[in-house]
């Protein structure tokens, strides 16, 4: 088990950019290796969950040059042309990987088993096996929750439906539309409020026959998809945990170059600016379907918000960071309407929860979110329940923490931290370079 000592930082200054999108990242090599043609993918995060995603593809006879870097080639085979793959497939620790390609290979003539660690074996999959059964598919998991394994067994093909979902989530929608792909018909999903579109753009890109109205998003099956060029811009959920550090330590001003500026995504830059925190965004331009900036942020005095419905949907992959910008602010922050998240990696709420109570936080833990005081963070010996944001946000925590008595001599110390090479490989190491 990996240990991360993190101490009382001194001002972080300079810029760093940080590794491509892992939303897009998967999405660019699904979409990539169902195309017609050859797509070429720069910037790829090179972490273990969106590389489980493309050996997964490869498996099911994908050629993917430069597997496991940040530049593939990848020659698509179509959307009828993956084959049967050999054995289970591992998808590790990624809930994307294993939702959305659920949708991909709903319907088809071969069957596939999807599985992953120990942490993603106890994450319910009902809320993607309900749709594409709706739609036709053959899939059924572990007990009445549908943990993984996933099993999907041949079948002789899917309808599309209007699906109206319970929650807002992208990975359910995705997997619906994907699905919608090879289905007889026109397929939609209709959301609470509006998650993140990634996969929309990226269909439309591709020469999808994809509308959207509203809180709705429609795909027609038996189409074709165009092989294109990506350039994946750098994953804002992972310049979020330097952001924070930047807003937190006294003296710091850093600036994190070319981050992807979705607008289903920017919620972490409207949440700090709630706080007070100092954030400019430049540079603002497209390449390809996504916008991409550069955004610098200072330290400043934060203070307690309230953050809960759309707001908090357009950051609910930052809720961790955001418990420790809140944990470092003056007053009372209050988060609801984040029950989403009992079903994350970890169930992030308790983790966070207990995490801060123990670097002498006082929080109040709520069914669908938290009541956090903010004040002193006191060095602890932490715990990141597996979960790669949840570590990495504690070890920010750990750049203010004062005093505390851990198993080590001083500072923060995070237990189980090899998941973070999950998201942000190299995450140590930009805070290391901003410090010098």
């Amino acid at each position: 088990m990996e240990i991360l000592k993190i101490n009382i930082s001194g001002p972080l200054r300079g810029s760093v950019r940080v590794p491509g999108d892992k939303s897009i990242s998967h999405r660019a090599v699904m979409l990539g290796a169902i195309a017609e043609g050859t797509s070429r993918v720069s910037g790829f995060l090179a972490g273990e969950d969106s590389v489980n995603t493309a050996r997964a593809l490869a498996a099911m006879g994908v050629e993917i040059e430069g597997l496991g870097g940040t530049e593939l080639v990848i020659n698509g085979v179509g959307l009828h042309g993956l084959k049967a793959p050999g054995g289970a497939l591992d998808l590790g620790n990624s809930g994307t990987s294993i939702r959305l390609l659920s949708g991909l290979l709903a319907g088809r003539g071969f069957g596939a088993v999807l599985t992953g660690d120990q942490y993603l074996r106890k994450r319910p999959m009902t809320r993607i096996v309900k749709p594409l059964s709706m739609m036709g598919a053959m899939i059924s998991g572990q007990g009445e929750k549908n943990y993984p394994p996933l099993e999907i067994k041949p079948c002789g093909g899917i309808k599309g439906i209007d699906y109206s979902s319970p929650i807002s989530s992208a990975q359910v929608k995705s997997a619906v539309l994907l699905a919608g792909l090879y289905a007889d018909g026109t397929t939609t999903v209709t959301e609470p409020m509006k998650s993140r579109d990634h996969t929309e753009r990226m269909l439309k890109h591709m020469g999808a026959d994809l509308k959207e109205d509203g809180l709705s998003v429609s795909v027609t099956g038996g189409g074709r998809l165009v092989a294109r060029d990506f350039m994946v811009p750098g994953d804002l959920s992972s310049a979020a945990f330097l952001m924070v550090a930047a807003a937190i330590v006294p003296g710091s001003k850093v600036t994190i170059k070319d981050v992807g500026i979705n607008p289903t995504r920017t919620g972490i830059i409207d949440i700090l600016r709630l706080m007070n925190a100092h954030i400019t965004v430049d540079n603002v331009r497209n390449d390809g379907p996504e916008p991409i900036a550069d955004i610098t942020v200072e330290y400043s005095r934060l203070g307690g918000t309230d953050i809960c419905g759309e707001l908090f949907l357009r950051a609910i992959d930052e809720f961790p960071i955001i418990c420790i910008a809140a944990a470092a602010a003056k007053g009372v922050t209050v988060i609801r309407d984040a029950a989403e998240l009992r079903v994350k990696e970890s169930d992030r709420i308790a983790a966070m929860a207990g995490e801060l109570s123990k670097i002498g936080v006082k929080v109040a833990e709520t069914p669908d979110g938290m009541i956090i005081h903010g004040g002193t963070i006191r060095a602890a010996e932490v715990d990141s329940h597996g979960d790669h944001r949840v570590a990495m946000s504690l070890a920010v925590a750990g750049l203010i923490a004062e005093g505390g008595e851990s198993r080590l001599t001083g500072g923060m110390i995070i237990n189980d931290t090899e998941n973070i090479k999950t998201s942000f490989p190299g995450f140590v190491e930009s805070l290391q370079s901003l410090q010098n």
